[in-house]
């Protein structure tokens, strides 16, 4: 009766958030007194399979199956609910991203079960089962009581440290069972973005607001984030006047990111923004207003000039790197 992973790959890899998975359910499981069992599906090889062993799975799940590569929630699903059962295991867990609020939803009906978004810590007590989540935009914390036999969490991105052990993984092929008409997404092109940094996939992230007064003045950010190997991001009221593209927009209303160091220049922070930037770890400031909301969320904090900050910072950054 393991607790199950559902472990994300990006073309046959996977990245830190799955890591950070199987170190939580392993985690729990030592609470448990159970064990960890990873699915993962896609074409993934045994070598990266058994990293997920490193990490404190006992069990690799491996369905390689092409038809998954479309990515059909309802598909995803089914397989994610058949191993489950297969595996009698009564705790689900995924990431807290967009494949992960797709698909706990559908998991959790299929096998009529209770389920808790966004989870940031181990649970508080098992008798009866408690998680704690944020609330209020990252402003307070809930303790949430799942009732149900079948218990599905999401886990907030950088809420919970790698943990790495010496075990070994069993790695075993699984037929997630799924029919033909099951699948009913077609994948008639791909186009993919590259030379950036995914905002979703960052470890850090700089990002600019009005402060900056117009895109004409966004090459010494762009600039920094190329130095630092940072996703580029912006507040909405950037995008909403086409200074930036949508797809930078980071807030309640955007993408939702949890970056290790989050790089806030010229942005006020008002509450829609900070509830897509508050689970971030360290949250450095940078606005001539001192009274500015962002403060409050942030860790470090510089008032002043960022047309004369932030040239000195990316000067510093660069000596440090030399």
């Amino acid at each position: 009766m393991s607790i199950l992973v559902y472990t994300e790959n990006w073309e046959g890899k996977f990245k830190k958030l799955s890591f950070e998975l199987v170190s939580y359910a392993k985690a729990l499981a030592d609470k448990l007194g159970t064990s960890v069992t990873a699915l993962s599906i896609g074409n993934v090889s045994d070598e990266e399979l058994k990293q997920l062993g490193n990490y404190g799975a006992s069990k690799v799940l491996n369905v390689a199956d092409s038809r998954f590569e479309a990515l059909d929630n309802k598909a995803l699903a089914d397989a994610v609910a058949n191993a489950a059962e297969a595996e009698g295991s009564q705790i689900i867990i995924f990431a807290h991203n967009n494949l992960g609020k797709a698909l706990a939803p559908r998991v959790t009906v299929k096998l009529k079960g209770g389920m808790v978004s966004g989870v940031t810590a181990l649970p508080e007590s098992t008798e009866p089962f408690i998680v704690m989540k944020k609330v209020f935009t990252g402003k307070a914390f809930a303790g949430i009581q799942i009732n149900a036999e079948v218990k599905v969490l999401t886990l907030a991105q950088n809420s919970f440290e790698l943990i790495e052990t010496d075990n070994n993984a069993n790695i075993e092929t699984f037929d997630a069972g799924i029919a033909d008409d099951v699948f009913s997404t077609i994948v008639n092109e791909t186009n993919k973005v590259t030379g950036k940094v995914l905002l979703t996939d960052a470890e850090i992230v700089v990002s600019g607001g009005r402060g900056l007064k117009g895109p004409e003045n966004w090459g010494q950010l762009e600039e920094l984030a190329d130095i630092l190997g940072a996703g580029l991001a912006c507040s909405r009221p950037v995008s909403d006047e086409g200074w930036r593209g949508h797809e930078e927009h980071v807030g309640q209303t955007g993408k939702i990111i949890a970056p290790n160091l989050y790089f806030a220049f010229g942005i006020s922070g008002a509450i829609q923004h900070l509830g897509g930037v508050s689970s971030s770890k360290v949250i450095v400031a940078v606005n001539k207003d001192a009274e500015a909301p962002i403060f409050e969320a942030a860790d470090y904090g510089i008032v002043g000039d960022l047309f004369k900050v932030l040239p000195q910072l990316i000067e510093e950054i660069k000596a440090i790197k030399a």
